[in-house]
């Protein structure tokens, strides 16, 4: 059966709370209305605990299943927050918050996640523990982080926890997945460049931190073409150039900002010596001084080999097994579940969103019609995983 018939039932109910938060996006830790709703629903709904506050705004229920003998305990995570983006849609449920929109699909998110812990709820079906987490601020606050290190996992005994995010351009009704990284670790860096102001005129008395500037952006590139095994995969991205207020003035600094993907340790640590390098030196030819700030972000998302297989299985039993792919490329964006994957095993699994605009575009909408397909694996992971007797 591709999709549980009590999962269909309550399609449109899902559908509807998808829409609400839609309508009231909230940004990183900022998710009180959000958060609020969800713990009121999974008290509605029965669940044996909820637990507010994890990792300042996050929200953990607790569903026992009819029996308990296996003793396990499976996390189910949702990420609750939106972006700070204008949306350009005319949906009849745009945001009602000017500036800020989900434009990430996690409004979907935590309806699909809401929707299965009605339905694992109600029947309890299974020996052993769900617990269906509810986080803020993915995007950029880093709360998977701070809901682990507020004790989410000794505290609820999760032994395995898996994540789910929809994907544009994958078709509604799949699923796509990988063994080992999946996504990639997301650093950031800040290149304040110091020079020699002065007129406009006469720049051979000065040092130009904006031609320097420019020459470190050009050899920054050398990291990805020169650097690295063409086999392996970084991106390094300069994406922000501040420096000078006027047409006559040559100015004193310059600032870049910019960030750096990888999907391994050994090439995070080799893309910030290589950009180190390439920084200081560069700077230095030009007679020019660097200060260089930079921040470790998300780590590596890396997927659990048996678990990858296991949720596979499922997805296949949920999709078909023409529906699932098992060796989808890994993507360059970041996602804090990674922080959840490093303390336990797991997996981080793709639900098709259909032929929509890109996340994190204005003109994005999370696909309703993928919910029952989300709903259904994430009940199944459960009540496969922990079979009732």
């Amino acid at each position: 059966m591709p999709i549980i018939n009590r999962v269909a039932d309550l399609a449109d109910e899902i559908t509807a709370w998808r829409r609400d938060f839609h309508e009231n996006p909230e940004l990183e830790y900022d998710v009180h209305r959000t958060a609020g709703i969800v713990a009121e629903k999974l008290k509605s709904f029965g669940c044996d605990e909820v637990a507010t506050g994890i990792g300042r705004t996050g929200v953990v229920g607790v569903i026992r299943g009819r029996v308990n003998s296996s003793g396990k305990v499976i996390g189910l995570r949702a990420d609750m927050d939106a972006l700070p983006i204008m949306e350009a849609t005319d949906l009849p449920y745009k945001s009602k918050a000017p500036g800020k929109m989900h434009a990430c699909g996690h409004d979907g998110h935590t309806a699909m996640l809401l929707g299965a812990a009605k339905y694992l709820s109600e029947t309890r079906n299974f020996d052993g523990t769900a617990v269906v987490i509810f986080q803020p601020a993915e995007e950029g606050g880093g709360g998977g982080d701070a809901m682990v290190k507020d004790g989410l996992m000794e505290r609820f005994g999760i032994q395995e926890v898996y994540g789910m995010h929809n994907w544009p351009g994958v078709p509604v009704g799949h699923f796509a997945m990988r063994t080992g990284p999946t996504m990639a670790a997301a650093d950031r860096f800040t290149i304040t460049i110091e020079g020699k102001g002065g007129h406009a005129a006469y720049p051979h008395k000065g040092i130009d931190p904006i031609v320097t500037a420019a020459h470190v952006i050009t050899a920054l590139q050398s990291v990805a073409s020169r650097g690295v095994d063409p086999l392996e995969s970084v991106v390094v991205s300069v994406c922000t150039i501040k420096a000078g207020d006027t047409f006559n003035v040559i100015p004193q600094t310059a600032t870049l900002l910019g960030t750096v993907r990888t999907l391994s340790p050994t090439i995070r640590e080799l893309a910030e010596t290589r950009i180190r390098t390439i920084v200081e030196s560069t700077c230095a030819a030009f007679g020019a001084t660097a200060t260089i700030q930079y921040n470790r972000g998300y780590p590596v998302t890396v997927n659990d080999a048996e678990k990858t297989e296991f949720v596979a299985s499922v997805a296949k039993a949920v999709a078909g097994e023409s529906a699932v792919e098992t060796n989808f490329p890994p993507e360059m964006g970041a996602e804090d579940f990674s922080y959840m994957l490093e303390k336990r095993p797991g997996a981080y699994i793709f639900v098709g969103n259909g032929d929509t605009a890109g996340v994190h575009h204005p003109a994005y909408d999370f696909n309703d019609a993928a919910t029952p397909y989300g709903v259904s694996l994430w009940a199944k992971i459960i009540e496969t995983g922990m079979p009732a007797r």
